[in-house]
């Protein structure tokens, strides 16, 4: 079976000839999923082609998605469907309600005939290390939410430059990248600011932050706040560590820790909104009614989703800042 057919006066590219000998043995089902394609040395002497022609022409495959290189193996075809033109590696911390709001929205916005393969790294550095590696010549986009990693770049920097977004946190060793991120410290004192009367109400703010998980500046905004308003404050790694107790009003992060507090509260008979005081961050429909409605600051997600595909749609390679929203409720 002659799979690569290249003639010399065709008119096409030679390596579009090889894409296209690719795409017509795939709609003719002489090649299907799993089948091994002849080698880039076969084709290469076969048809008197330069090893970069045959690259060229297995690279764009690949990064379509329709076929895939295994090491020492050879190509093989992965994708039978020819419909998709662009492919985007999209790699998250983890997924939460509120990061499905920005993955859905990005894939209302983005342009038709892409694919999205969409990865998680769990605040985990070998994993995001290796996910990228893996995924390093396979896309045509590589949409990429870090944590709090040393070296970020450096691991960055092994994928295309030109091909690499920054979704929600953005730092001096990426500042190179196009973006569309949280102001982490402005959106917290920000958000302090609208709710400072109420929390002028009670004896002490604190903070539930995770070092390893949460962007430095939202403990940067929080103590930026308190100072400027001349509250009583402090932080914790967990809700244990807090001793919640009457006249507190504690900011949580994280969703686990937003249930331990309303639990505690329940448990020690204290009225939220009054003996205690909760904000949330992130909004998410739950918390319109958990304890007659949570407060929250939080960042738009779906339109961060709206914004990124425009991008990308558009060809555009800057910077943005996403809005944040406060809504105010009964627990403070």
């Amino acid at each position: 079976m002659e799979v690569i057919k290249v003639e010399n006066n065709k008119g096409v590219p030679k390596y579009r000839q090889i894409i296209e000998s690719v795409e017509e043995a795939i709609q003719s089902q002489e090649l299907e999923k799993g089948d091994k394609l002849p080698s880039i040395n076969n084709i290469k002497q076969k048809f008197s082609l330069s090893r970069d022609t045959v690259l060229l022409a297995f690279n764009e495959l690949k990064t379509r998605g329709i076929i895939q290189s295994i090491p020492g193996k050879g190509y093989y075809v992965k994708n039978t469907s020819l419909d998709v033109r662009k492919r985007v590696f999209l790699l998250f911390d983890e997924l939460n309600a509120f990061k499905e709001d920005l993955y859905n929205s990005f894939l209302l916005n983005i342009e038709e005939n892409i694919e999205v393969d969409i990865y998680f790294h769990h605040f985990n550095k070998k994993l995001f290390t290796k996910l990228i590696h893996d995924s390093s010549g396979n896309y045509n986009y590589y949409i990429i939410m870090p944590a709090n990693f040393e070296g970020v770049a450096d691991i960055v920097s092994t994928l295309p430059n030109d091909k690499v977004y920054v979704l929600d946190q953005i730092s001096d060793e990426l500042s190179s990248f196009p973006a569309v991120f949280q102001n982490f410290k402005k959106d917290m004192y920000y958000g302090l600011e609208k709710v400072s009367k109420q929390l002028k109400r009670y004896l002490e703010i604190k903070l539930i932050y995770n070092p390893d998980k949460q962007p430095q500046g939202m403990l940067q905004g929080f103590e930026l706040f308190c100072k400027s308003f001349g509250l009583h404050y402090s932080h914790y790694k967990n809700v244990e560590g807090a001793k919640l107790s009457y006249k507190d009003a504690i900011l949580v992060l994280d969703d686990k820790d937003l249930i331990e507090v309303v639990k505690i509260a329940k448990m020690g008979s204290l009225k939220i909104g009054s003996d205690i005081g909760i904000i949330s961050y992130n909004e998410t429909p739950l918390k319109e009614v958990v304890a007659n409605g949570i407060t929250t600051f939080s960042t738009d997600f779906k339109y961060m989703g709206k914004t990124l595909a425009e991008m990308i749609t558009g060809n555009q390679r800057m910077q943005i800042e996403n809005r944040s929203i406060v809504i105010n409720r009964d627990s403070l």
